[in-house]
């Protein structure tokens, strides 16, 4: 049971993390997304709402990674192309439909911004927009 509840719920709450919060959440994501690619599966949906937190109230957060229902097997040597996850978390790649595994980290890089900034990297009114500024792949880091 994850009393922390959802890190989307943790962010909204905090409005943004301090480095060293930010740098404990994504040492352990990466961990297991390294450990998920080195058994051949990848998530394709990473995003603060399917990661939980099992306690908000010690020193280090421990994360929980869920929803895998758009996980899938790879194989190193072929190319994924069916176009899922949600819109804002997605690599560049996934929407041209040719990606790996990787795009998993590329959605690791989003959650990173977000808990910096206490927002996406690139928004739009809809996924179409959304979609738009993936792919042109700009952003800006301004301070609050």
């Amino acid at each position: 049971m994850a009393e922390g509840g959802e890190l989307f719920d943790e962010i909204e709450r905090r409005k943004y993390f301090t480095e060293r919060d930010a740098a404990d959440v994504i040492s352990q994501l990466l961990s297991a997304i390294i450990y998920c690619h080195e058994r051949g599966i990848v998530h394709r949906d990473l995003k603060p709402e399917n990661i939980l937190l099992d306690n908000t109230l010690s020193d280090k957060m421990r994360i929980k990674i869920i929803d895998f229902g758009t996980a899938n097997a790879f194989n190193p040597l072929k190319k994924l192309r069916t176009t899922t996850g949600t819109a804002y978390y997605m690599a560049p790649e996934v929407l041209m439909k040719n990606y790996n595994e990787k795009c998993d980290v590329w959605s690791c890089g989003v959650i990173l911004y977000i808990l910096l900034s206490g927002m996406p990297p690139f928004n739009g009114k809809n996924d179409a927009e959304i979609f738009r500024a993936v792919r042109r792949t700009k952003f800006s880091f301004c301070s609050n």
